[in-house]
């Protein structure tokens, strides 16, 4: 059987194509169309109607690579940039009115129970106790697990994209107060998942994300053309180091640091002190680089769980899109609670 997942981020429209046999989703294609809706929406979060019809043309070919390669619908979904919009029911509605994809949105927490499941899968059961990572462009994810799924979730509004936003806008590498302040609100937000992961003692501690993987190769780790089986891990001394360095620099020199890539690089450091807070806070000293996330969770789910599972997901959307009036985060949690 042939799937796709289609996921709708903070800088790019990601399609990935996979056989799903013997219930591990093997990549046939993978692509990606920027979009970079980051730089264009502005603190109000609204999406301009410019970034919309970037989206919908990104969509469409995404769709249209999918059915190329044999697949169904994708599994369409977006994170933190489309949900906060506060003009995302229109977006979605000009997406599925110009492309015939319905693209939902995911609760926080869903992400992280998702991007848990695809990151159990790819540690295996030797991983024991599981704590998971997931830093952002809007919030940062994190969850810890005995089993499949986890048995704590958190999503915080700690994305590497809002905090840049919040307390470095016009400060290019930005002075030292800016970056306590941000170390100290990170705290205060972290305070009470911290005592919770650092309760649960766990055994393994996995990190997700482009914001990871690129302070982890700053920090060392091997470059992605070695593949995803080769082991990568970032220490807590390490991205320390990796903290201080970006501090040091201007964006346009951050840049030019292995594994710091152009789009990301005058975010990279809000995205370090997270990790470094993190890591402190929970008293992780290593994290691995775990290559599977939220759109493996994803297949996964659906190729464990079945159409129904993503049936209910994506129509909670469409709900809300026809009720505006309805509170669509309380809707959607509230469904998922029963």
């Amino acid at each position: 059987m042939r799937m796709s997942v289609m996921d709708v981020g903070a800088n790019a429209v990601r399609l990935v194509v996979v056989d799903a046999e013997d219930g591990v989703p093997l990549p046939v294609h993978t692509a990606k169309w920027k979009v970079r809706l980051s730089e264009q929406v502005g603190p109000s979060g609204v999406i301009p109607e410019e970034s919309v019809g970037q989206l919908v043309s990104a969509v469409s070919a995404a769709a249209a690579t999918a059915r190329r390669w044999g697949s169904a619908e994708p599994l369409a979904f977006a994170t933190t940039v489309v949900r906060s919009a506060p003009n995302r029911i229109e977006v979605l509605r000009s997406i599925d009115e110009e492309t015939g994809v319905r693209l939902c949105t995911l609760p926080g927490e869903v992400e992280a129970e998702l991007t848990f499941l695809g990151a159990r899968r790819w540690m295996g059961w030797r991983a024991g106790p599981l704590a998971l990572f997931d830093i952002g462009g809007g919030s940062l994810e994190v969850a810890f697990g005995r089993g499949r799924l986890p048995d704590y979730v958190a999503s915080l509004p700690l994305g590497a994209r809002r905090l840049t936003r919040e307390f470095f806008d016009g400060e290019d590498p930005p002075s030292e107060q800016s970056v306590k302040e941000l170390r100290r609100k990170v705290r205060h937000q972290l305070r009470d998942v911290a005592a919770r992961i650092r309760w649960e003692g766990p055994r393994t501690a996995v990190a997700t994300s482009r914001t990871f993987q690129q302070l982890a190769r700053l920090g060392g780790a091997a470059p992605g053309r070695h593949g995803p089986f080769t082991t990568r891990q970032l220490s807590r001394s390490e991205l320390r180091e990796c903290r201080d360095r970006l501090a040091a620099l201007p964006a346009s020199e951050r840049a030019r640091l292995p594994g710091v890539s152009a789009p990301r690089a005058v975010q990279s450091l809000a995205g370090a002190i997270v990790g470094h807070t993190a890591m402190k806070l929970t008293g992780v000293k290593t994290v691995t680089i775990c290559p599977w996330a939220i759109r493996e969770g994803v297949l996964l789910r659906h190729m464990e769980d079945g159409g129904a599972w993503w049936a209910e997901v994506s129509g909670r959307e469409a709900l809300t899109t026809a009720q505006p009036s309805v509170e669509p985060m309380a809707l959607r949690i509230a469904a998922l609670q029963n």
